[in-house]
């Protein structure tokens, strides 16, 4: 029986991950009960639990906070993932490690692939990026990096949610039309996963992107979420301008997925269908 860690229990990912899995031999921690950031401790859970994967989904994902909380930023998407990276080459650990498209500058033509230039614009993508290349210098054998972008559920906050919650509240919204790529619905991701673990052979660190199927804007998005739920709220395009946050925003997050279907024969559903799937399991589709 596998014995595989999985951190960052109560995030999207992490939530999902837990409804899927039956077996005993997963053990989902969050920061409260294990800090991935104190290498000791972690390397003692993986010893006294026999732990042979692990899969990490946490991350410090407040993106605008984190602009001004680099430390923290950096202690749980660089640092951490270092350590992890190190305890599973000393003990022989396969590590599936979640990233994101942030670690590009959202400025290309055509889907992001794997070996295309990175160029975060902010701490939050800098912080995911150092962790990656922590990774890649450490290179422990069997593991990978899954960059995803767009990331919904049925747990935690996220755009699905704040979508029903305003549209339910307000008559009209207005909401970005010029930033465009794919949302990641965690549950398909979580299945993925765990269908990528058992086949984990790489010697090398091999870097893949994942996200649902297909290609729109956050308005595209926010029109299909209304219209499946039934609700009447006006919702009208604006530009990224018009709405400014403290971290600049990818304009273009589309990732290429070719290279994680071929070499892991692996089918990734159509995006509409990830979003149905979730606004039913929140009770949400009318």
């Amino acid at each position: 029986m596998p014995k595989v860690l999985v951190t960052g229990s109560r995030g999207q990912l992490g939530s999902e991950l837990g409804e899927l899995v039956s077996d005993e031999g997963y053990f989902f921690t969050d920061r409260d009960t294990l800090d991935i950031a104190d290498k000791d401790a972690v390397a003692r859970f993986c010893d006294e639990n026999g732990i042979d994967t692990i899969i990490n989904c946490a991350a410090y994902t407040a993106v605008d906070k984190a602009e001004e909380d680099l430390e923290n930023a950096d202690r749980i998407n660089h640092l951490a993932v270092k350590y992890l990276a190190e305890i599973a080459k000393e003990k022989k650990i396969k590590l599936v490690h979640i990233s994101t498209d942030y670690v590009f500058d959202g400025m290309n033509y055509r889907p992001y692939v794997e070996s295309d230039p990175t160029g975060p614009s902010g701490v939050y993508g800098s912080t995911k990026l150092a962790g990656e290349e922590a990774i890649k210098k450490i290179n422990p054998d069997h593991t990978i990096i899954i960059r995803t972008s767009w990331v919904y559920s049925s747990f935690g906050a996220n755009f699905v949610k704040t979508m029903l919650r305003l549209g339910k509240e307000r008559e009209s919204l207005g909401v970005i039309f010029d930033q465009v790529g794919t949302p990641t619905y965690a549950r398909d991701l979580a299945a993925a996963v765990l269908h990528i673990v058992p086949q984990l052979q790489n010697e090398d660190v091999q870097t893949y992107h994942y996200s649902n199927e297909g290609v729109l804007s956050w308005y595209d998005f926010a029109k299909e979420i209304m219209k499946m739920a039934k609700i009447s709220c006006q919702i009208n395009p604006i530009e990224t301008k018009a709405y400014p946050t403290p971290a600049k925003r990818p304009h273009y997050s589309l990732l290429n997925k070719g290279k994680i279907k071929a070499d892991f024969n692996l089918e990734i559903p159509y995006w509409k269908d990830g979003l149905d799937d979730c606004l039913r399991k929140m009770g949400e589709r009318k």
